[in-house]
């Protein structure tokens, strides 16, 4: 780190559990984050924030001006926009040392499979079953952390999957695509906007720690907040072994993967859309 990095993120370095060692892997990190929206926004931004090195975002969608309320990545002037793009400006001024790849497409299989491998830990902030469940095939099969968040109207959801954990449930363990869910969304059923800001916020830092290896991440655990009552609750979970997703299929760790476990170890109902 040069001297410019190291009072931009003196705050971190002066954290016992954090120093320079944990802010040199957010450094080194690469975070794919899926969904430039409501929760991608703050998660985004804090990840940018704290350093994290490299940042793609995903998203094939324009900034709306229905957006506004929540998507604090954006602003009047991005109307119009891809999402992604207007996400690397703001990006690109709250820290110019964070490089930025734009991705404005709906991700699918193929690109997952060649995307996922490069990451240190994946953000699921989508909004629709079928990507939720496509994002969470491709961490099981490269073995890289998940953290999934969700948010409608005042309930939001919060778990990370780490597939380096050979215990470690998986996306369909909770929510199996072949059961029958309801397909909701906030532009019918609305959303009240700090719920987003919560939980984005949440995967932002449940990604860090995993990054740095500190901490105890929320694997096995589902938190589910009500923003009317401002309540939380926690469920357990478990790796299914009937899962057809991660309870029969042998995940393929890739040399990248290796390497972040290895920095780790030596650290060492319709759910919102």
């Amino acid at each position: 780190m040069n001297d410019a990095q190291l009072l931009r993120y003196s705050r971190h370095i002066l954290v016992d559990e954090l120093g320079i060692e944990a802010q040199q892997r957010f450094l080194d990190a690469h975070v794919l984050l899926i969904g430039a929206g409501g929760l991608g926004s703050p998660a985004a931004m804090y990840l940018a924030a704290a350093g994290v090195g490299t940042l793609t975002l995903a998203d094939a969608d324009t900034v709306d001006l229905t957006n506004l309320q929540r998507q604090i990545l954006h602003v009047t002037a991005s109307v119009g926009q891809p999402k992604v793009e207007s996400g690397r400006a703001m990006l690109a001024a709250l820290n110019p040392d964070v490089q930025v790849h734009a991705i404005a497409q709906q991700v699918d299989d193929a690109w997952l499979a060649r995307a996922v491998p490069h990451a240190t830990v994946v953000l699921d902030c989508t909004d629709n079953f079928a990507t939720r469940h496509a994002i969470n095939r491709a961490c099981v099969t490269h073995r890289v952390p998940l953290v999934s968040g969700a948010a409608l109207r005042f309930d939001g959801q919060i778990s990370t999957f780490d597939f380096r954990d050979e215990a470690s449930p998986c996306y369909a363990c909770i929510f199996p695509e072949d059961q029958p869910f309801e397909e909701t969304a906030c532009s019918t059923m609305g959303v009240f906007a700090p719920t987003v800001g919560i939980i984005g916020a949440m995967q932002a830092a449940e990604a860090l720690r995993v990054i740095a290896g500190i901490g105890k991440p929320l694997t096995g655990r589902l938190m589910m907040l009500d923003s009317l009552h401002m309540e939380w609750t926690t469920m357990r979970i478990a790796r299914q072994p009937d899962c057809p997703v991660c309870g029969c299929q042998q995940p393929v760790a890739t040399d990248s993967n290796a390497d972040n476990k290895n920095r780790t170890d030596n650290n060492t109902d319709s759910p919102p859309g």
